[in-house]
């Protein structure tokens, strides 16, 4: 009955949110001021983000969103990554600040369009800033967000379209310009803090700016601020099911889990099985499991630890554990502080100045899975281990020197080991394969990183009718990634041998021989970029709809990189194998000719020339038309042209990575090694050998890659009928021709593994998929099924240029500001962004994933939501304001076509249930913020977040770091409700 009342609740809030949102679809961008009414007195001149032209509004020919700092406080966000990724032309390849699996963990990062991180441009006061050091999915650049002071924002504009003149050519999907305050008098602070209801994920948040110097009277003006920001951890196990386990039969589901009720991987339990060693010396030359009537068997060592009870299979008794339950998290441990400062000054009464200077370090400490032993082999193809390495095994003897046991001095039988003693006389054949998680060595990493950023510039006026400016930045960005709980392989063959670890009873082993095998592992990696940026603008004839306008401007900007390969001499099992290097020298020239041929018609030209010391150059046009019949109504619309340059990482001889995505053994495979058919497909049947694994994937630089090219065009209605009322619909259209991927038909090579019968035959199926692809690593035999075909662990993959992707949908914004009796005023704003399409078309076969999981392998398959929206409504009743905004993200089926197939039917879906769990839910959160003027210098506010503690969805099909729900979009879900209060001072 509770359950029942607890779904008619959920539904009754969810459907009343839905509606609003629904019959409201025809208003305004939350936060955004893409609609801007036109006013009686004509407000002060700005330079938008798209144009190199003063302008007295957003309204220009480019779909353009502002971001006020008033709207983003309203909607109760505290950090530059959450408000620009509030923006619902953010899709596919989006990296929330949460973000805490592969490359890019403690990163965060805009992806406009969906396409990618690497072809949205991000900048700062219209400058650039030096990319994150570790590349997103190993070769995707970004500017860390994080890395951005959230309480000097002024405001952000968000170009919805490609900018070719003014920023780069690169900016594909679009531009986020953060512009910062220039001013500041007087001393301002703000103190927050909040927590869940759950009474984790505590957060705390203070800033303080101090500026002294009227720069009107004075001609000079000087701040300096500071911004620290905490948010502390929220663990699986805290939010209960279904997000603390890969164990979904209560539901309807599978039992993903190689922890709970499996024999191979267990804490603290050790399974050992009884197999041969070819080198008593060597433990990783273990042989075929022996064939006796009970070797099969696993050998439980020291069940009675066993804290959650025991289960017993058809092939032994072990530990009931949930790995997820225990170790993962939902939220890690997260700190930010930054120091900034600005001099802004008067040179004469035509020129300025100004000096910025800025210090932000970002600290994300991450807790993961210990280490396991289990059919787990080292590095293929590395010259001292055999790229099918069996596993490891435990020897009969032991001894001090861990060399020459079988005959040493002072040998001794090896107590891990049960079969020591039976096979005393014949140690070659009583060796003992061991599966193990080192649940008494804590693992996790540490990512400390750490942005200078230090800009100045010049501007001034030639008489009435030429402006220009001259602008320096340099930026460096500085990572520091320590990984704790890797397993060091030549300490462990030591520790083994010597009999240093104890597998029975793991809490008598001390820290020196934990640090022993698994040693911290520290990889600084940096990323570097400075650069000039000038430009003139100059009126030059009158036309009939005012003033014709000429610019044209230069750049010349160097980069750097360095991403360390972090297992170079392939010492350390699970350490990431990713590193980039390069440098290059990128220069610019670019026009820009705004005519207003009418007053109805205005039209604007620009085009840019990028020249990359590489060899890569191209001219990219763009065109903008603005047509008002009417004050009430403009029509615009833009066509442009651009190109992205490879990465150091995709182009970079001496760059390399190996990334890995979970997969489930197709059930043909299954059915070999023991599973059972059913209904929904096939059941592992226990064999852990048969679950979900992390297939990597192997990828080299590759130096003859092309640029990719796009052409893209918007078409766009803006309105205000009425005085209180506007709105604005976009269509837009992207190609990108020449896509840089990394393995685009690997669904076809894994599939083409998994349907061969024998190792030969799978390598050879491999090979034939194109150039480029072949085996890189098996697994090692299944003990229970040893002439069965073993698993893949990596595949490797060239970087290619795929034919092309298209992308097109529909934005739609509107605000209404409606003043109520009682001098009450209600300010409504909406957004929403509809996604028409999603294709990657890649030598003839099309891949569709608007709307799915695709595309999977774009920072951990989040998928493409067809409709992402939000909606903020804002009740101001004297000095009290209360705001409330609606976020919705659409369903999404688990399909896609870049792991599967092409065909998207439920029968497809990526968790191998067929209709079952084939959509991801919609997902609608609310939060509310109520804020109280006290008097001129004191304001006080609450902001409750999900205020209906509205329940993430559940997506079986996840990314296995976040079991069963999508970080991307549904975050705010697993949290759950959280409450803040705060206040700002201004003196």
């Amino acid at each position: 009955m509770n359950n029942h009342k607890h779904l008619r609740g959920a539904w009754l809030r969810h459907g009343v949110a839905a509606l609003s949102l629904v019959t409201t679809l025809a208003s305004a961008p939350a936060f955004a001021q893409s609609a801007t009414a036109a006013t009686a007195s004509e407000p002060e001149t700005i330079v938008v983000t798209g144009t190199l032209f003063r302008r007295t509004n957003t309204e220009t020919p480019s779909p353009v969103t502002v971001l006020t700092s008033e709207s983003l406080i309203k909607a109760g966000i505290t950090n530059a990554s959450d408000a620009i990724r509030s923006i619902s032309a953010d899709g596919a390849g989006s990296i929330g600040s949460g973000f805490q699996s592969g490359f890019s963990a403690g990163g965060s990062a805009v992806s406009l369009r969906g396409l990618g991180v690497s072809s949205t441009l991000v900048l700062v006061d219209g400058l650039r800033s030096a990319n994150f050091p570790l590349n997103d999915d190993g070769h995707n650049a970004y500017v860390d967000l994080n890395s951005i002071p959230f309480s000097l924002i002024d405001k952000i504009e968000v170009l919805k379209d490609g900018a070719s003149s003014s920023y780069g050519a690169d900016a594909i999907g679009g531009v986020v310009n953060l512009k910062l305050k220039k001013n500041f008098v007087g001393v301002a602070g703000n103190a927050e803090s909040g927590i869940s209801e759950r009474g984790d994920g505590r957060n705390n948040r203070l800033s303080l700016t101090a500026g002294f110097g009227d720069y009107e009277n004075q001609g000079w003006n000087f701040y300096l601020n500071g911004e620290y920001q905490y948010n502390g951890r929220i663990s699986n196990k805290s939010r209960g099911f279904p997000y603390n386990t890969q164990d979904l039969r209560a539901i309807g589901g599978l039992d993903k889990n190689t922890g709970d009720e499996s024999m191979t991987v267990n804490v603290p339990t050790a399974y050992v099985v009884r197999t041969s060693q070819s080198d008593l010396n060597n433990p990783l030359s273990g042989g075929v499991t022996a064939a006796d009537g009970t070797s099969a068997r696993y050998t439980a060592l020291g069940l009675a630890n066993c804290a959650g009870g025991t289960f017993t299979a058809s092939n032994g008794t072990g530990c009931k554990y949930d790995l997820v339950n225990q170790y993962r998290q939902i939220a890690p441990k997260q700190e930010r502080y930054s120091i900034n400062g600005r001099l802004s000054f008067r040179v004469s009464d035509s020129i300025e100045g100004y000096i910025t200077g800025s210090f932000s370090r970002s600290y994300v400490s991450i807790n993961g899975t210990p280490s396991a032993i289990r059919q787990t082999q080292p590095f293929g193809g590395s010259p001292t281990l055999a790229s099918t390495a069996p596993g490891i095994v435990l020897p009969v003897y032991v001894c001090s020197s861990g060399v020459n046991c079988a005959t040493a001095a002072d040998r001794t039988l090896n107590s891990n080991n049960p079969y020591a003693s039976a096979y005393a006389n014949d140690p070659a054949n009583g060796a003992a394969r061991i599966y193990y998680l080192f649940g008494d060595i804590a693992a996790g990493s540490e990512r400390t990183n750490d942005v200078y950023r230090f800009t100045s510039g010049f501007n001034g006026k030639i008489g009435e009718s030429t402006d220009w400016r001259v602008e320096g930045v340099y930026a460096r960005d500085n990572l520091k990634l320590t990984q704790h709980g890797l397993l060091n392989i030549n300490n462990l063959m030591q520790a083994i041998n010597t009999g240093a670890y104890n597998f029975l009873n793991p809490s008598a082993n001390t820290d020196a021989v934990r640090n022993f095998i698994a040693p911290d592992k520290t990889t600084p990696s940096y990323s570097e970029m400075y650069g000039v940026d000038a430009s003139m603008t100059r009126s030059l004839f009158e036309l009939p709809g005012g003033k014709a306008q000429l610019a044209v401007g230069g750049q010349i900007r160097a980069e750097k990189l360095e991403n360390r390969n972090q297992n170079v001499a392939l010492d350390t099992y699970g350490l990431t194998t990713a590193s980039a290097y390069g440098q290059h020298t990128v220069s610019a020239a670019y026009f820009e000719v705004d005519a207003p041929i009418s007053r109805m018609l205005d039209t604007n030209f620009s085009g840019r020339f990028d020249h990359y010391s590489e060899g890569y150059s191209k001219f990219s046009p763009k065109v903008g038309v603005k047509f008002t019949p009417i004050k009430a109504l403009a029509l615009r619309g833009t066509y442009s042209e651009g190109f992205r340059a490879p990465t150091f990482a995709e182009a970079g001889p001496r760059s390399q990575y190996a990334g890995f995505v979970s997969t489930t053994p197709p059930c043909v495979f299954q059915l070999a090694h023991g599973g059972t058919s059913t209904a929904n497909g096939c059941d592992a049947n226990g064999n852990a050998y048969n679950t979900v694994y992390n297939l990597g994937r192997g990828v080299v630089g590759n130096p003859n890659l092309k640029p990719e090219n796009s052409r893209s065009f918007t078409l766009g209605v803006i309105s205000q009928p009425t005085r209180w009322f506007s709105f604005t619909v976009d269509y837009y259209n992207i190609k990108k021709s020449n896509l840089i991927v990394s393995g685009p038909l690997i669904g076809d090579a894994v599939k083409a593994y998994y349907n061969s019968t024998s190792l030969d035959a799978a390598k050879a199926a491999v090979a034939a998929v194109g150039p480029g692809y072949s085996v890189n690593s098996v697994d090692s035999i299944d003990p229970l099924y040893p002439n069965a075909l073993p698993r893949v662990l990596i595949i490797n993959v060239p970087y290619v240029n795929a034919n092309y992707s298209v992308t097109s949908g529909l934005d739609f914004s509107a605000t209404a500001k409606v003043n109520l009796p009682r001098n009450i005023k209600w300010t409504s704003r909406l957004e929403a962004t509809y996604v028409i399409r999603y294709d990657l078309n890649n030598a003839g076969v099309l891949q569709r994933y608007a709307g799915t999981f695709g595309p999977y392998d774009l920072s951990s398959g989040n998928g493409t939501p067809r409709i992402r929206g939000n909606w903020q409504n804002t009740l101001e009743i004297g000095q009290l304001s209360l705001s409330l905004t609606t976020y919705y993200v659409g369903r999404i089926k688990e399909t896609a076509a870049d792991q599967t197939s092409t065909d998207t039917s439920c029968s497809q879906n990526l968790y191998k249930t067929g209709n079952n769990f084939c959509y991801v839910s919609p997902f609608i959160n609310n939060d509310f913020n109520a804020t109280l003027k006290i008097n001129d210098r004191m304001t006080v506010y609450g902001i409750v977040k999900n205020l209906f503690d509205a329940k993430a969805p559940v997506a079986p099909a996840a990314y296995s770091s976040a079991p069963n729900f999508l970080t991307t979009w549904h975050y705010a879900g697993l949290v759950g409700r959280e409450f803040r209060a705060g206040v700002n001072i201004k003196m």
